[in-house]
């Protein structure tokens, strides 16, 4: 994955003994089926890789386990690459498909009978 990319939540959940941290640390949490594009990664120092999005922007904060003051990242393992993978990908993907349905019109039209 990389910026630019669009993911889908596939994980949302929240384990019960880290539900108050996520309260603390996060404003607006993902939801799970919902498309996103990806902002940022961030490496957290290698403990676990995270991703900010385009959609949700949380404030920053300081987080000890990294000892630096950052917008809260949402791990990458809650997120499914999309097929089309980048926002002008989609764009394309969509305009082939608006050409192709134009095309179909056209070939449905009668054609016009010689007097």
């Amino acid at each position: 994955m990389k910026p630019g990319d669009k993911v889908i939540c596939i994980n949302a959940l929240i384990d019960a003994n880290k539900k108050e941290e996520i309260r603390r640390d996060f404003e607006i949490w993902v939801t799970k089926d919902k498309e996103y594009t990806i902002r940022e990664i961030l490496d957290n120092k290698g403990i676990v890789t995270g991703v900010l999005l385009e959609e949700i922007y949380n404030i920053p904060k300081f987080f000890k386990l990294i000892n630096m003051n950052q917008e809260p990242a949402f791990a990458i393992w809650r997120f499914r690459k999309l097929n089309y993978a980048t926002a002008a990908a989609a764009e394309e993907h969509e305009a082939e498909l608006v050409e192709v349905e134009i095309e179909r019109k056209k070939e449905a039209l009668p054609l016009k009978q010689k007097p």
